[in-house]
C-alpha cells in the first residue's frame, strides 16, 4: 500500500470521526436539557446543560469533542492503513 492508501485511510476515517461527532453532539444536545428535543428551547437548554449552565461553554464542548473525535478517526484510519500495508504476506 502506497502513501496514498495511508491518506485515504486517514480521510476515511476522519469522515466517521467527524459524522460520529456530529451525531453524537446532536444526540447529546437533544436529550441533555430540561425541553428535550430539537426545538429552539431544547437546543439552548441542552446546551446550557452540557455547558454546566451556560451555552457558550456547552457550543465550546460539542465543538471540542467533534474535533477530537474527527482526529482520532483519522488517526485510527491512518494507522488501520499503515497495519494493513505491513502484514506479511498480505497484499491489500
Amino acid at each position: 500500500m502506497s502513501k496514498t492508501g495511508e491518506k485515504i485511510g486517514a480521510g476515511v476515517g476522519g469522515a466517521v470521526g467527524t459524522a460520529t461527532g456530529v451525531g453524537g453532539g446532536i444526540a447529546a444536545v437533544s436529550a441533555a436539557g430540561t425541553t428535550v428535543g430539537l426545538s429552539g428551547p431544547g437546543i439552548i437548554s441542552g446546551l446550557a446543560a452540557i455547558g454546566g449552565g451556560t451555552v457558550l461553554t456547552g457550543v465550546a464542548v460539542i465543538a471540542v469533542g467533534s474535533v477530537l473525535l474527527a482526529g482520532a478517526g483519522a488517526f485510527g484510519g491512518y494507522k488501520l492503513a499503515e497495519w494493513l500495508k505491513r502484514r506479511p504476506g498480505k497484499n491489500v
